[in-house]
């Protein structure tokens, strides 16, 4: 997990767990506490409510502690999506959230978006049996789809904000066997696995640059070549999403959306993304808002019971989108 190398004032510019290229994860105390789950949709109109609020939520290390912000247990990912089930939400990607594509979405229920940080081994990483290669169960990929044996409406659809040359397992989730047993070999199969089932690929820079710190030229660089590097996994796939490290902009902001890198030796990349998402800033306005900004869109980090308050607030206030099973536009 990218250590915050930034004292920021509050949940709603804290940054996305990490800086530079020293970047680690770190143990601590197992979170043992139950979520109690409650059916809320019959809150709701049985229309829907298309102008209400949709969280995105941004997962980094899914692991064995619950030390800082940015790094949860697998017991509490568990109890997230139990809970998100439960509570009438089904998932759909930043791209299906901007295209107000909720074909994923029952009608009476609600979407939610998950999102995916760093790459790291935690999230996705292969164990090796008898010469064959499998997903580790303990990894959230492995969870997710260990849940969705029990919940088969419950799809393979979030977006991974990928690193593809971070240090400290961060490089496509993981390139050393030192983490969590991980080779190098194995990197572009799972990013080309996540592309054929179903996930959305994001980029999120080379190596977690904090991009307020550098020139123009550097900051097209790390983006560029992030996008680079996942069109070298998956030749000509539509990158359409760009997650902000630390959610730290650069100083010329426009190249957080589009920018071309010249190399040395002439060779060219560029990209021009629909969405940038930043780290905080609470649930997401419907795509049917009047107000709603497909160019930025803020997140909820998902620490401690963050996930149950935030759904507890939507409820509470009414303020929870439910999707009415309609035309959209």
């Amino acid at each position: 997990m990218m250590r915050a190398g930034l004292a920021l004032a509050g949940l709603a510019v804290l940054g996305c767990g990490g800086a530079g290229r020293n970047a680690d994860s770190a143990g601590g105390t197992t979170d043992t506490a139950r979520v109690p789950t409650v059916a809320s949709t019959n809150l709701y109109d049985s229309l829907g409510n298309r102008n209400g609020r949709i969280p995105i939520l941004e997962y980094h290390v899914v692991g064995d502690s619950s030390k800082g912000l940015f790094v949860i247990t697998r017991d509490r990912f568990r109890k997230d999506l139990e809970l998100l089930y439960s509570r009438g939400y089904r998932p759909i990607t930043v791209a299906q959230l901007v295209a107000k594509d909720f074909s994923d979405v029952p009608r009476g229920m609600s979407p939610v978006v998950f999102t995916f940080d760093d790459a790291s081994p935690e999230q996705f990483s292969y164990v090796e049996k008898n010469g064959q290669l499998e997903i580790d169960p303990s990894t959230a990929v492995g969870m997710w789809l260990e849940f969705q044996k029990e919940h088969p409406d419950w799809k393979n659809r979030a977006t991974f904000c990928l690193l593809p040359a971070a240090e400290a397992g961060h490089a496509f989730f993981g390139d050393k066997e030192k983490y969590r047993g991980q080779k190098g070999e194995w990197r572009f199969q799972k990013v080309k696995w996540l592309h054929d089932n179903g996930f959305e690929l994001c980029n999120h820079t080379l190596w977690h640059a904090q991009l307020s710190k550098y020139d123009d030229a550097f900051v097209q660089e790390q983006i560029a070549r992030g996008q680079l590097a996942i069109d070298s996994v998956v030749p000509g796939v539509k990158v359409q999403t760009f997650a902000l490290p630390q959610g730290l902009w650069p100083k010329n902001r426009a190249l957080a959306w589009r920018g071309t890198w010249t190399g040395k030796r002439g060779e060219q990349a560029s990209y021009d993304y629909t969405t940038v998402l930043e780290v905080a800033g609470g649930p997401a306005r419907s795509p049917f808002d009047p107000q709603f900004d497909k160019a930025r869109l803020p997140r909820v980090i998902a620490f401690g019971n963050e996930v149950q308050k935030t759904l507890d607030h939507l409820d509470k206030a009414k303020s929870r989108f439910v999707w009415d099973g309609g035309a959209t536009p």
